[in-house]
C-alpha cells in the first residue's frame, strides 16, 4: 500500500524521475530520516541526531563523484553507512531534482574516511556505473580583492559576519592588483561554510560598499605570500576620500564622512569635564558610540581649556576624540 507521503507526493512532483523519488520519500518515512535542502545541496546530519561533540577534524569529509543522477539518498546514505558513522551526507542538487553527479559524506573518524576511500572507490553502483571515491579539499579561505581602502577589519568582519555564518577569522592586505584597494582573506570554520559563503559572496555581493568585489578561493600563490609575510599592509587613506581641492577637514568631519561611506550612522559622543590641572590643562572622559560598528570608544585626555567658554571646549574635546579614534581603526598615524 502506498504511504500517505508518497501519495501526496506523487500528486504534486513532476514527471522527472518520479519513481525513485517516491521510493525516496518512502525510504526516508520507513528510516525516521530527515533532509534539509538548501542552496542547491540535500543534506542529513550536520550534525547527526544525538550528536554530541565539535565537528569532526579535517580529513573526515570525502568527496564522491561519476553518481548517476537518478540515484538519491536512499541507495547512497546506507552504502556509505556500512563502513562507518556518517556525520553529515550532502547531496548536491538540480532545479528538476536530479542529483548533479557528486555529493560529500563526512564521517566522525578520519580512519573511516580513509576506509570509505579504499573500500568504495570504483563501485560499481549501477551496472556499468563506478563511483569515484576520493578525499575531499577541504579549502576552509576565501580571497576577496578590490575592496575600498576605507574599510576596517572590524567593519568587514561585522558585515561579512552577518551574511557568511562560521567566519573565524578576516584578515586584511594592500591589493598586490589594484592601487587604492584591499585584499581580504577570509576563514571559515568548515569547507561547506566556505563554500556556501562564496555562493552568497559571488550571487548576492557582486558590488560591496560601492565596489565590484572579486570572491574567489584562496589561490597558492597567495598561501605562499601570506606564509612568506611578502604582502603589504592595508592601505588606509583620508586624503582619498576628497578629491576636490579643498583643505583637508577636521577629524570630527572625517570621522562623519567615514561612518556616511559605511552607512554606519553618526557617532554619538559623550564628554565629561573633570578636573583643571597646572598650567591650564583640562582632563575629560569620553565614550562615542557609531551605531553600526560593534566596538564603543572610551578613555581620557587632556586640552588646553582654562580660557575656553564651554561650547569651544566641548567642540576642541570632539577633535581630539574623533582624531583618537581615526587612530585607532588605522586611518591615520597616532
Amino acid at each position: 500500500m502506498e504511504s500517505p507521503i508518497a501519495a501526496n507526493y506523487k500528486a504534486r512532483a513532476g514527471a522527472v524521475n518520479l519513481e525513485n523519488k517516491i521510493l525516496l520519500l518512502q525510504w526516508m518515512e520507513n528510516c525516521n530520516i530527515h533532509l534539509v535542502q538548501v542552496n542547491g545541496q540535500r543534506k542529513y546530519g550536520g550534525p547527526p541526531a544525538g550528536w554530541i561533540g565539535k565537528i569532526p577534524p579535517l580529513g573526515t569529509e570525502i568527496y564522491i563523484g561519476n553518481i548517476p543522477q537518478e540515484i538519491y539518498e536512499d541507495k547512497l546514505i546506507p552504502l556509505f553507512q556500512s563502513v562507518g558513522k556518517l556525520y553529515e551526507f550532502r547531496l548536491m542538487m538540480t532545479f528538476s531534482g536530479l542529483n548533479r553527479g557528486f555529493a560529500y559524506a563526512r564521517y566522525t573518524t578520519v580512519q573511516d574516511a580513509e576506509l570509505a576511500i579504499s573500500r568504495l572507490h570504483g563501485y560499481e553502483i549501477q551496472p556499468g556505473r563506478r563511483i569515484g571515491v576520493h578525499r575531499s579539499i577541504e579549502k576552509c579561505h576565501l580571497e576577496l580583492d578590490g575592496l575600498p581602502f576605507y574599510l576596517d577589519k572590524v567593519i568587514l568582519t561585522t558585515v561579512l559576519g552577518a551574511v557568511t555564518p562560521d567566519l573565524e577569522k578576516v584578515s586584511l592586505f594592500a591589493s598586490p592588483n589594484m592601487d587604492m584597494r584591499n585584499l581580504a582573506v577570509l576563514k571559515y570554520n568548515s569547507h561547506q561554510a566556505a563554500t556556501m559563503a562564496k555562493r552568497v559572496l559571488c550571487e548576492g555581493t557582486l558590488s560591496l560598499f560601492g565596489c565590484a568585489i572579486k570572491v574567489e578561493w584562496l589561490k597558492n600563490v597567495m598561501k605562499k605570500k601570506l606564509y612568506c609575510k611578502n604582502l603589504q599592509k592595508p592601505h588606509f587613506s583620508i586624503s582619498q576620500m576628497f578629491t576636490n581641492g579643498d583643505p583637508a577637514p577636521s577629524g570630527v568631519h572625517c570621522l562623519y564622512l567615514i561612518c556616511e561611506q559605511l552607512n554606519l550612522g553618526q557617532p554619538v559622543y559623550k564628554i565629561k569635564f573633570l578636573s583643571l590641572g597646572s598650567h591650564g590643562w583640562l582632563r575629560f572622559s569620553y565614550q562615542v558610540t557609531i551605531p553600526g560598528y560593534s566596538d564603543q570608544f572610551t578613555g581620557y585626555a587632556w586640552l588646553i581649556g582654562d580660557k575656553l567658554i564651554p561650547t569651544d571646549k566641548y567642540e576642541q574635546a570632539k577633535e581630539i576624540v574623533a582624531l583618537k579614534i581615526l587612530a585607532k581603526l588605522g586611518y591615520i598615524d597616532d
